[in-house]
């Protein structure tokens, strides 16, 4: 009887840590809402370049200011199934936007914007930043002049619905 209750606690245990390494490796997977670590997951370890448009923005299409005059958006899979759901961003959604001139050629920068919970509450816990083409940092964080503007988009601080 005594071997029966042992078998099963370290069936208990054993799930538990299964688990709880499932969730761990969860939270490593996702990126720090930091300039070079986040640079470092969007072009190394899961490279943007490879997730899906956002829905609705396929490709190239007419940019504004303060972005390119042309940009392509793209979204991860937790972006494009919130979008694809008619939700709004939860949690590890990340959305890249590269910034083209009006040659549609030339690459301006980089900006992605990254939902990390509770990073900003005041910002909708939007990591924001900007990079060179390079990959340089031109700023990062909880950058007022996003912020300032993408409160006034239509939903979740995101101008680019889906459509």
């Amino acid at each position: 009887m005594k071997k029966i209750y042992l078998v099963a606690f370290l069936m208990c245990m054993g799930i538990f840590f299964v688990f709880a390494g499932l969730q761990a490796g969860q939270d490593k997977e996702m990126p720090p809402a930091e300039a070079e670590g986040f640079w470092t997951y969007i072009t190394d370890t899961n490279p943007y370049e490879q997730w899906e448009f956002m829905p609705g923005h396929e490709g190239m299409y007419p940019g504004q200011s303060p972005h390119g005059a042309y940009l392509k958006l793209y979204a991860n899979d937790i972006a494009v199934k919130a979008a694809k759901a008619g939700e709004p961003m939860p949690d590890g959604a990340i959305l890249v936007k590269e910034n083209y001139g009006e040659n549609q050629k030339d690459l301006m920068a980089i900006t992605p914007m990254y939902k990390k919970k509770g990073y900003n509450p005041e910002g909708e816990d939007w990591f924001w930043a900007k990079y060179g083409p390079d990959g340089s940092v031109e700023t990062s964080g909880k950058v007022d002049s996003c912020i300032q503007c993408h409160k006034t988009a239509p939903k979740d601080m995101i101008f680019s619905q889906p459509k």
